[in-house]
């Protein structure tokens, strides 16, 4: 089953003159369809102007589109009737946590979204604590967010949007702030929330490491969506990357290199550990090898 759908989606940026006449068109997103299935984890990569940001914007009808459809569970965000069901099916958490985080204590941010829901209060205080147990941040409720890391706020901004209870949560660039500590963390979060949850997480990143887990790789140039796959397919595909201003994860990277320096290793290789379940074997064959020319 499908909980978001594009179909044949134009989205264009106008830049108007003083009088409100239209001086220049941007074309962001041109012909794009792609749909996601519900409890799947996809990654959308791309690189700056793209148009990847765009697109998650709309799966949230923060922007609507100029032509075509889009649909999160066979809603159409063009009904303003529906727009409030839309934000609740589908949450959005943006790149910096400072533009999320509205109040002076952890616990009433994460209690935010729900209080304008019309929850109840036995039932906010459920999800609040259900929602800071699933990040990981349930020693920090009481906490002024001042006080806590970017990935720690942006961990408290997932929170507040778990406590929303969606189908779907669209991250767009979540980790871009981040130290590498961070980054970890919030990815390890958003992985077990699908893993665990079955959460339909549509993570935008410029991080390569970060789609390695995806279910999916969808890469996006000048609007349009040129690869879409598995990563494993996706980052075997290096040279057609680097041609989009991208590059593969560091491991990948390596395993790439080694092969054209003449080592038979397979394309496409994704983890270090991978990545030394062929080595060994190799290096034990060279070095025996090495071993009977000595003698």
């Amino acid at each position: 089953m499908n909980i978001i759908e594009a179909r044949q989606v134009l989205f264009e940026y106008e830049q108007r003159d003083e009088n409100d006449n239209i001086e220049e068109v941007n074309v962001a997103l041109s012909d794009m369809n792609v749909t996601i299935e519900k409890g799947s984890f996809v990654c959308i990569l791309g690189h700056n102007g793209s148009g990847k940001s765009t697109f998650a914007k709309l799966l949230n009808a923060l922007q609507l589109p100029k032509e075509g459809t889009i649909l999160i569970s066979g809603m159409d965000t063009r009904d303003e009737e529906k727009l409030l069901s839309i934000r609740k099916t589908c949450g959005m958490v943006f790149q910096n946590p400072d533009n999320q985080i509205i109040s002076n204590v952890v616990e009433e941010d994460v209690a935010f979204g729900p209080e304008n829901m019309g929850v109840e209060p036995d039932e906010i205080i459920r999800r609040v604590d259900d929602a800071l147990s699933k990040v990981g941040m349930e020693a920090y409720r009481y906490k002024s967010p001042n006080m806590l890391s970017g990935g720690q706020k942006q961990r408290v901004a997932i929170a507040g949007v778990v406590a929303m209870k969606p189908e779907c949560i669209v991250l767009d660039e979540p980790t871009a702030m981040l130290d590498p500590s961070g980054r970890r963390d919030v990815v390890r979060t958003i992985r077990e929330l699908n893993k665990k949850d079955g959460i339909t997480i549509v993570h935008i990143t410029h991080y390569m490491e970060e789609a390695v887990d995806a279910d999916r790789v969808i890469v996006m140039d000048s609007g349009k969506v040129v690869m879409d796959d598995t990563p494993r397919k996706i980052f075997s595909r290096v040279e057609e990357l680097k041609k989009l201003a991208l590059g593969v994860p560091q491991i990948t990277e390596l395993a790439y290199e080694l092969r054209k320096d003449g080592l038979p290793l397979p394309l496409g290789i994704l983890t270090r550990e991978e990545l030394m379940q062929y080595l060994v074997p190799l290096l034990r064959r060279y070095g025996k090898g090495a071993e009977r020319e000595d003698a």
